[in-house]
């Protein structure tokens, strides 16, 4: 294919994801405000109060860097996952596949579509919170960064799951059983220097910890760890699952079977 070629059949993949979870807005869009509404009300305002600051901050300007992340997170990754789910289900990703468009567009195409998602709830998210408290971003440049690499992460491994999955149960088993309890554990309500040392070490092993974290420090200016080796930590990964997905990809693994 020609490159102009190339960059039309990218523009219409990303195209048609971005259609695909607006024209179902009130499945795709709807539900993650209504729930971190209720977060911000009832931890942030309720339960805040009573626990006081933390880093140097109140309770509630403290979570809502991650509830942001923890929204642009699990959107990123459901709208990959279900959707390449479902064109494996209907067995149009076929018509893609065999198509002359090379599989690292498809699979760009994609991830950027859960990016948009991504995105799109973690800004509606950031709008929502400013009615519970104040915002002021500290690093701009960091903000942004690790917002994008994260969407680009967990749609990495929303295709992976997709590829893998062969039921709709499937594609909700990984969200409910891995994706939840980590970023739950991911520093979200609280900071690991709370934690023993021995939980500390552990909860070191959990990537959405460097996500949540670096997050944090690009609107409060404060982390639990190193931005730098979080940055490194995000784009490794990315490498890693971008590599492993066009290999799946390639070898038609859940497509051709």
């Amino acid at each position: 294919m020609k490159q102009s070629e190339i960059f039309i059949a990218f523009l219409t993949i990303i195209r048609r994801e971005i259609r695909r979870f607006m024209r179902i807005w009130p499945q795709t869009l709807l539900p993650p405000a209504i729930t971190m509404t209720l977060y911000f009300a009832i931890f942030g305002n309720l339960i805040g109060e009573r626990i006081g600051k933390m880093g140097g901050f109140s309770y509630m300007e403290y979570i809502v860097p991650g509830l942001i992340m923890m929204s642009i997170i699990t959107n990123s990754y459901s709208n990959v996952s279900s959707s390449f789910f479902s064109a494996k289900f209907q067995h149009s990703i076929q018509e893609l596949l065999v198509s002359p468009t090379p599989n690292w567009v498809v699979l760009m195409g994609y991830v950027l579509g859960g990016v948009a998602r991504g995105l799109f709830v973690g800004l509606i998210v950031t709008l929502l919170s400013l009615f519970f408290t104040h915002l002021q971003v500290q690093n701009l440049f960091v903000t942004i960064i690790v917002v994008i690499l994260t969407s680009v992460l967990f749609s990495l491994g929303g295709f992976v799951n997709a590829i893998f999955a062969k039921s709709f149960d499937d594609v909700s088993i990984v969200p409910t059983f891995i994706l939840v309890p980590l970023t739950y554990l991911g520093g979200v309500f609280y900071s690991i220097d709370l934690l023993p040392d021995v939980w500390q070490q552990l909860s070191l092993l959990n990537p959405v910890l460097y996500m949540v974290n670096a997050f944090r420090f690009g609107i409060l200016g404060v982390s639990d760890i190193s931005v730098g080796w979080a940055m490194f930590i995000i784009m490794s990964f990315i490498v890693v699952l971008f590599s492993y997905s066009l290999y799946l990809l390639n070898r038609g693994q859940g497509i051709r079977n």
